[in-house]
């Protein structure tokens, strides 16, 4: 893949990267066109958590920011990284009922074109003094073919393993910096609302982990506060802030932007932890404080909460975002024999949506988002007959059952309609692994064969690695887990993962690798497309596997 840096890129990433690090800055030569700024940092707003990109599209990139006070948002927008041709935007108000965030959809971009951004709040006093400015930069999608890099990973902050200054905080957040991505996927379990943070904590071998620590994290998340507080937690790592500058994100939810595991039918009578037992009032803050915080574009009046939504990126890709917590039934044994309201997983306006909109694509490549994997089998407990109860779609070994009979009509209707170069990438387990779904070693076998990409975690404990259901016939190519006998490993260990997909503008091919902590390549799968968009046959697999010696 061409190299996609450039040395004025860099030159504006580190003015950049000095104005998301230091709290008192000086103003910036090419700031020279804004407002004047007022030099008492006493009636200065400020936007401390910096700004972030999301769900880029054809035309148009979601802006998000937020200030501490009451005031407004100004964007300003360039093809110049000095902004002499500049597009001034007077964005919305930032006020207490979203916790000071706000966002601005930049749209009318130029397709294939580099942007500039400069963000400042302007005061709502008589003075309107002016925050200093924080800066990004990123890549509109492009109409024609190219070069297209993006990566993906889950589960940030988890486990208790927070912000370590003297580890280096969150820094795989910068080595996924460092690759120059288009845009990056966040699998889910943006936060750990379920996870207090401490300020020190024993990991493997002895060592001594030692974290930042706010209120906000020292405990579960009750409140609306201590859900948002999660997240600005999260956006103190400079790691973290200089990522969400320069890379666009697509945001999905699981279960901890909660509590684990939760569905309406979630009991919490027995957790000391918490003294608000109401699960769906937990589930309205959590979701709230998500929609807060997320870069996400909001979908339509129509359902305002919506998290499932598809995004295209040129002609060699498209992104469809699903949504496995929202509409999901009760965590239960999962093995019914009749679909029902307890079988679902997706649910039905969802899987429709989905189907219809896979059909529709003729993008070279239909990356499926999901926030769990489909044949590993994620438990949650027993029931109170003592069965195993599942907390994802697998539910061991045997015929379509419980959440599968979804699954199982889906990749029915992809091979019926012949819906060419489907992959799907997802996190969830905490490890990472490539999984193939073979047809004649399933139990169900009306499909065509695919693959299922797993990363992380991204900063949390590293887990795994789980079983497998042989209902869809998933074959693990390739996994990295801790070993035999050990859990919940910190990032001291380095099993820290994220993926990474490349896209060639010549031959589209797809090439996956999982890279590690330092961004180091630990496995790579590149996988040919198929031509035309009725044509016979499923995606061929090129014979370059290369696995970690």
């Amino acid at each position: 893949m061409t190299d996609t840096s450039s040395f004025p890129r860099r030159r504006f990433l580190q003015s950049s990267a000095l104005t998301l690090g230091s709290a008192a800055l000086t103003r910036p030569a090419w700031a020279a066109g804004a407002p004047a700024l007022i030099t008492s940092d006493a009636v200065r707003p400020v936007a401390a958590q910096g700004l972030q990109l999301g769900d880029p599209t054809l035309g148009a990139t979601l802006l998000w920011s937020r200030a501490d006070r009451p005031s407004r948002l100004i964007v300003t927008w360039s093809l110049d990284e000095t902004f002499r041709k500049a597009r001034k935007i007077v964005g919305p108000y930032a006020m207490d009922d979203t916790d000071f965030t706000v966002r601005q959809d930049l749209v009318g971009l130029p397709a294939g074109q580099d942007v500039f951004v400069r963000v400042e709040f302007q005061g709502l006093d008589n003075g309107r003094a002016m925050s200093e400015p924080v800066l990004g930069r990123f890549s509109v999608p492009s109409l024609r073919s190219r070069d297209l890099r993006f990566v993906w990973g889950g589960d940030t902050a988890g486990q208790g393993w927070g912000i370590n200054p003297s580890f280096g905080g969150m820094k795989i957040y910068e080595a996924m910096r460092q690759r120059q991505p288009q845009f990056f996927l966040h699998s889910g379990d943006t936060i750990y609302a379920d996870g207090p943070i401490k300020e020190s904590v024993t990991a493997e071998n002895g060592q001594l982990w030692t974290n930042i620590v706010t209120p906000e994290v020292a405990k579960v998340a009750e409140t609306l506060d201590e859900f948002r507080g999660r997240y600005r937690y999260n956006l103190l790592d400079e790691n973290v802030r200089r990522f969400n500058a320069e890379v666009p994100q697509i945001w999905q939810w699981d279960d901890h932007e909660v509590t684990n595991n939760w569905s309406d039918a979630k009991d919490l009578s027995a957790d000391a932890r918490y003294t608000e037992k109401n699960v769906p009032l937990l589930t309205a803050r959590g979701t709230r404080a998500f929609l807060d915080y997320a870069p996400m574009r909001p979908f339509s009046a129509v359902e305002s909460q919506r998290v499932y939504r598809k995004l295209s990126y040129g002609p060699q890709l498209e992104v469809f975002v699903i949504d496995m917590r929202s509409y999901r039934g009760p965590n239960t044994h999962n093995r019914q024999t009749e679909p029902g309201p307890d079988t679902a997983i997706l649910g039905r306006e969802q899987l429709d949506w989905l189907k219809a909109a896979l059909k529709a694509s003729r993008a070279t490549w239909k990356v499926i988002a999901s926030d769990m994997p489909i044949g590993l089998n994620v438990g949650d407990g027993k029931d109170a007959q003592g069965r195993d109860r599942w907390e994802a779609v697998a539910n061991g070994n045997g015929p379509v059952l419980g959440r599968e009979f979804e699954i199982a009509e889906l990749l029915r209707f992809i091979k019926r309609e012949r819906v060419r170069n489907t992959v799907w990438l997802t996190a969830d387990v905490h490890y990472c692994a490539a999984h193939r779904y073979e047809p004649a070693k399933a139990r169900f076998q009306d499909f065509e064969p695919f693959w299922e990409f797993v990363a992380g975690p991204l900063n949390a404990g590293t887990f795994g690695p789980n079983t497998l259901d042989n209902t869809f016939g998933p074959q693990v190519v390739f996994q990295k887990a801790p070993p035999a006998g050990q859990a919940n490993l910190s990032p001291f260990a380095g099993m820290q993962f994220f993926g990474e997909v490349n896209i060639d503008r010549h031959s589209h091919a797809l090439t996956v690798d999982f890279r590690d902590i330092d961004g180091t390549s630990i496995f790579s799968k590149t996988l040919q497309p198929v031509r035309g968009l009725f044509g016979e046959g499923f995606f061929h697999d090129r014979d370059m596997d290369r696995f970690e010696g």
